[in-house]
């Protein structure tokens, strides 16, 4: 069995794990803005939620305010 490879093989297996670390930065920022911009959407949506929530409370403590009132 020969004991040397073939240069055109390491020359390939090389150029690939180049590639491979080379696009590894990329790929990194890429997840980073996606994991981001989930998070930004997440936090609005929770602002909106919140929001609602406060109104439908805002507009109970006036109506009892409002009933308070007239039954004086």
């Amino acid at each position: 069995m020969a004991e040397t490879v073939n240069p055109q093989v390491t020359d390939a297996i090389t150029q690939t794990n180049v590639e491979v670390v080379g696009e590894s930065p990329a790929m990194a920022m890429g997840s980073l803005y996606q994991t981001i911009g989930n998070s930004v959407a997440m936090a609005a949506a929770n602002a909106v939620y919140a929001q609602q929530q406060a109104n439908v409370t805002y507009q109970t403590a006036t109506t009892m305010g409002v009933k308070a009132l007239l039954d004086t």
